[in-house]
């Protein structure tokens, strides 16, 4: 059967997420979205880059379970709906490989391409760790009981310890000590206790809306173009803003001075990618006058984008539900959402996807999905409801949880044949410029919002 003759999951998982977006947005009836040749999971997989960044080294590459490509596709597809005058050309399912390319990046399973994450075998299934801070090593004592020093290769060690754990309980003891350890599910067994809390009977959904006041009108006071904060760092939260600048929003990246985003200390191309057309402010957090500002300039903006856990911006004196009665909008990317009782665990794509279910399988066990799967499927998404609501009248407080992001996606129907695909190396798209300094634009963007000295 020719995939043309098939069921496009990317324009089926589309019309689901515009179905999502009108049963409580003022969205318009869409018409067709299916304007481009069908695609197979497997082949927007291996067009996608991220096919060859799957695997081990001296393995085949291989296909998830689910469809995240096809995700993607059908996100980038209500994208161009949204905002049919966006800069959209060079945009598809290549994104998933980008940061990969531009960080020369390889498949290595069971580790990550970026080699901060493992999947490690217990005594009853697997874990997966990331341990990319100091911080995250320096946990490794108290989560194994003293048996495991941190190391310069602390992986041997810890595999070592795992072999003869319980999954279930090594993660329970991870999440008091909030480390990015999450035991992989078991397909068919019920929702553990974070889906529970947050979903209950329910199937759990790529995004939560919950309404606030009147949206403001306006935003920057010399510009008619929505105006969109970006506090989020890395690679979810930043490729959100990305799209919404490519839709027409003027982007406004608010960073701390001393704990500046982590992606400039990567590829410099791919962080010009992401922050090329954005104006950069830098404040002293958490000084009290720096949060004052960051306050005032949240309430000014129309949507604003946070990539912390819920506690980080209450720390800043910042209560986003008054920000959105107020008539803000805010996007609240997290590793599990809001709330329950993992709403304050740290994640980073590779654990957040492994949370769900999202990898890869060969005989040997899983292996990571792609590079960091769950955090452009989470930038994405994100980005699709964030436009929806600046169409709106009302601001909303929108979770984005990259756990339940991976999720859908994981859901989503496979190629049941044998995949007969090629893979496509990872690419990435040519910057449009260079991202301006740290903190090039606080003053200006200061006073133009009357917040200077």
């Amino acid at each position: 059967m020719r995939s043309s003759e098939l069921v496009d999951v990317a324009s089926a998982h589309a019309a689901r997420l515009v179905a999502t977006l009108q049963q409580l947005l003022g969205l318009p009836t869409v018409g067709s979205l299916d304007v481009e040749p069908h695609r197979t999971p497997a082949e927007d997989w291996a067009a996608s880059g991220a096919m060859a960044l799957t695997g081990r080294v001296e393995g085949p590459c291989l296909v998830p379970v689910g469809a995240p490509a096809s995700a993607v596709r059908g996100a980038l597809k209500v994208l161009r709906w949204l905002a049919p005058a966006g800069r959209w050309e060079d945009l598809d399912v290549r994104l998933l490989g980008e940061r990969a390319a531009a960080a020369g990046l390889q498949r290595q399973g069971p580790a990550s391409a970026g080699g901060a994450f493992r999947l490690l075998p217990c005594t009853d299934g697997w874990v997966g760790t990331s341990l990319p801070r100091p911080e995250d090593v320096d946990l490794l004592p108290a989560l194994t009981f003293g048996l495991v020093e941190p190391a310069s290769d602390p992986w041997p060690g810890f595999a070592g310890w795992l072999v003869d754990q319980a999954a279930a309980d090594v993660a329970a003891r991870a999440r008091l000590l909030g480390l990015p350890l999450v035991r992989v599910p078991v397909a068919g067994e019920p929702p553990d206790e974070q889906l529970e809390a947050r979903w209950g009977a329910d199937e759990p959904s790529w995004v939560r809306l919950h309404a606030g006041g009147d949206r403001r009108a306006g935003g920057a006071a010399h510009d008619d173009r929505p105006l969109v904060l970006c506090l989020a760092s890395l690679w979810a939260g930043p490729l959100a803003a990305h799209l919404l600048e490519r839709s027409g929003a003027r982007v406004v990246t608010v960073e701390s001075v001393r704990r500046p985003d982590g992606a400039r200390r990567g590829s410099v191309t791919f962080h010009d990618l992401l922050h090329a057309g954005q104006e950069m402010v830098a404040f002293d957090l958490p000084e009290p006058g720096a949060c004052a500002a960051l306050r005032r300039l949240a309430g000014a903006a129309d949507l604003v984008i946070d990539g912390s856990r819920p506690r980080a911006m209450r720390r800043l004196g910042v209560d986003v539900e008054e920000i959105v009665a107020d008539g803000t909008s805010w996007i609240s990317i997290t590793g599990y959402g809001r709330s329950g009782p993992w709403a304050e665990q740290p994640a980073f794509g590779d654990d957040a996807a492994a949370a769900a279910g999202l990898l890869a399988w060969d005989a040997m066990g899983p292996v990571p999905a792609g590079d960091a799967i769950a955090d452009p499927l989470a930038g994405v998404h994100a980005a699709v409801a964030g436009l929806a609501a600046l169409r709106d009248g009302r601001s909303w407080l929108i979770e984005v949880a990259m756990r339940e992001v991976a999720l859908v996606a994981a859901q989503l129907p496979e190629d049941s044949r044998a995949p007969d695909v090629v893979p496509a190396q990872p690419s990435v798209r040519r910057p449009t410029g260079r991202a301006r300094p740290l903190g090039a634009d606080t003053d200006s963007v200061l006073a133009e919002f009357g917040l200077g000295p």
